[in-house]
């Protein structure tokens, strides 16, 4: 039975090898670790603004409801 105790110990050697490739997995994991650059565009960005005013229409209808009501009194 002592013998069997004896034989589960690990010899120093064994020790080493294990911390060995322990350390070669921690330095394998950080060495592919992803990179995240942020760079300026090398062209301007554009932003393409196709807008109607609707401001005129809007003046222009205030001023037919203006010209109607002023030549026809009894509309209100």
């Amino acid at each position: 039975m002592i013998e069997s105790c004896r034989s589960s110990r690990r010899s120093p050697a064994w020790i080493a090898v294990a911390a060995a490739l322990a350390a070669a997995q921690v330095l394998g994991l950080a060495a592919c670790s992803p990179t995240v650059k942020v760079e300026a565009p090398d062209k301007p960005i554009v932003i393409n603004l196709n807008v109607k005013i609707e401001q005129e229409v809007r003046i222009r209808i205030e001023k037919d409801v203006d010209d109607l009501v002023t030549t026809k009194k009894g509309l209100f």
